[in-house]
C-alpha cells in the first residue's frame, strides 16, 4: 500500500496539520503503508519530485499541528493549462500535463492520493482519478477542502478559515493603534477574498468581539470607538459611495479616526474598467484569475475616501499573508483531525471524494462527490451574526 499527499494553491492554516492528521490516522489504520509527499503540489507530481515520510516524522505528528504553511510545499499549477506548464518547463511541447501526472502516479505505484486544497486542486485530482480508471489503474483520491476564503460549494466551513479570521483580528489589534499617530486618521484593513466576503466579515466580527473584552480609558484617547470597525466592504454588497462618504465623514469629525475592513475583491469590477479604459493591462494567473496584487484595491479605496473624509493620514494594511500562514487554532484543529481520520478511513475503503461539512446535509461531516465541488461560493450576507454586526457598527 502506497499513499501520497499533495498540497496545492495558496497556503492556509490547515495544510501542515492536515498532513499530520492523515499520518496519525494511517499510523493506526495502515501502519505498514508507505507514505510519500509530492513536493510543491502538482509541480512535484509533473516532475516526479517527492519525499518519503520517514518513521521519525510518523512518530512526531504533534509537531505538524504547531506549524502553518505546508511541510511538503505548495504551488499554483493547473493541469489543464498545458501552455503554462510548458512555459514553466514542467512538460514538453505537445505533452498533456494530465497524462504526465497520471503516468507519474502509475510509475510511483500510488494507491491512494490525498489532495489538500481548494476547488481547483480537488477537481484536478478527480480528473486524474477518472483518467487512470479509464486506463485500468485504480487510484483512490480523497481531498480535504482548504481555502481561507471559505468559498467552495457545498462546503459549509473550509479548513483554516476560522484561524485566518482570528489572526486577521489579532493583526488589526496592533494596526489600530496607529490611529494615535495623527489626527483624522483613515485606516484601511485589506483582507483576502477574491469573490467571497466571508473572511473579511468574519475577521471584522472577531475583531469587534475581541474589543468588547478589552479595557479602555475614554477619558483620554484610548476610546473603544476609535479602535472599532466603522465599515465593512465585501463583493456581495453594493456600496453607495455617496451615503458612505457622508456617514464616515461624520464619524471622522466625531472621533478623529475611521477604520475600514475591505475585502480585496470589493470594487474590482470598477477598478478593472478604469484600468482597461486607460489602456492598462490587467494581469491574470494560470487559472485566469485577475492578479489582485496588481490592482491594489486598498489603494484605490484610499484614493476614493481620503479627500472626502478630509483625512490627515491614510494607512492601508494587508493581513493576508499574516493570517493564512498561521498554525490552526483549537476550533480548526478539531475539524482538521476529524476530517483526516474520516478521510483515511474512506480512502482505505476505496471511496473517492472530498471530506467536508456538507451544506446539503445539515453541515454534517461526510464524503462529497467531486462533481459537486466548485468554487465561487458567495458569502450569505443575510446571516444573523453579520446583520447584527452591521447594526452594531452603524452600517446599514
Amino acid at each position: 500500500m502506497k499513499i501520497a499527499f499533495l498540497t496545492a494553491g495558496g497556503i492556509a492554516p490547515c495544510l501542515s496539520a492536515s498532513i499530520g492528521a492523515l499520518i496519525e490516522a494511517y499510523n493506526i489504520l495502515a501502519p505498514e503503508a508507505e507514505l510519500v509527499g509530492y513536493l510543491h503540489g502538482y509541480r512535484g507530481l509533473l516532475l516526479g519530485n517527492k519525499i518519503e515520510i520517514p518513521e521519525s516524522v510518523r512518530e512526531k505528528t504533534n509537531i505538524l499541528y504547531e506549524f502553518g504553511g505546508s511541510p511538503i510545499g505548495n504551488s499554483r499549477i493547473k493541469l489543464t493549462n498545458a501552455e503554462n506548464c510548458i512555459k514553466r518547463g514542467y512538460i514538453k511541447k505537445g505533452e498533456d500535463p494530465l497524462k504526465i501526472a497520471a503516468k507519474q502516479l502509475m510509475k510511483d505505484g500510488i494507491n491512494i492520493l490525498h489532495t489538500i486544497g481548494g476547488d481547483d486542486t480537488n477537481t484536478m485530482a478527480a480528473q486524474l482519478s477518472f483518467y487512470l480508471k479509464e486506463n485500468d489503474y485504480d487510484l483512490t483520491v480523497v481531498g480535504l477542502p482548504k481555502t481561507v476564503d471559505n468559498d467552495v460549494y457545498p462546503i459549509a466551513q473550509s479548513l483554516g478559515a476560522w484561524t485566518a479570521a482570528e489572526q486577521g483580528a489579532i493583526f488589526f489589534e496592533n494596526i489600530a493603534n496607529e490611529n494615535t499617530t495623527s489626527f483624522r486618521q483613515l485606516i484601511i484593513h485589506e483582507v483576502m477574498g477574491r469573490s467571497c466576503g466571508w473572511l473579511t466579515a468574519y475577521t471584522a466580527k472577531q475583531y469587534h468581539e475581541r474589543l468588547k473584552k478589552r479595557n479602555f480609558l475614554p477619558e483620554i484617547l484610548i476610546d473603544q470607538q476609535r479602535w472599532d470597525v466603522d465599515a465593512i466592504y465585501i463583493p456581495e454588497m453594493d456600496i453607495d459611495f455617496d451615503v458612505e462618504y457622508t456617514r464616515l465623514k461624520e464619524l471622522m469629525d466625531k472621533k478623529d479616526s475611521v477604520n475600514i475592513f475591505l475585502s480585496e475583491g470589493a470594487g474590482t469590477d470598477t477598478i478593472i474598467k478604469e484600468m482597461e479604459a486607460a489602456g492598462e493591462t490587467v494581469e491574470r494567473d494560470a487559472f485566469g484569475h485577475v492578479a489582485l496584487d496588481t490592482l491594489n484595491p486598498g489603494q484605490w479605496f484610499a484614493k476614493q475616501f481620503t479627500d472626502r473624509l478630509d483625512a490627515e493620514k491614510t494607512l492601508v494594511q494587508k493581513s493576508g499573508y499574516f493570517g493564512r500562514s498561521a498554525a490552526p487554532n483549537k476550533q480548526d484543529l478539531e475539524l482538521i483531525k476529524k476530517s483526516g481520520k474520516l478521510g483515511a478511513q474512506l480512502a482505505l475503503d476505496g471511496r473517492s471524494g472530498v471530506v467536508g461539512l456538507d451544506d446539503d446535509n445539515n453541515s454534517e461531516l461526510g464524503l462529497i462527490d467531486f462533481e459537486r465541488i466548485k468554487g465561487g461560493k458567495p458569502f450569505n450576507i443575510n446571516q444573523k451574526w453579520f446583520n447584527e454586526l452591521l447594526n452594531e457598527i452603524g452600517q446599514q
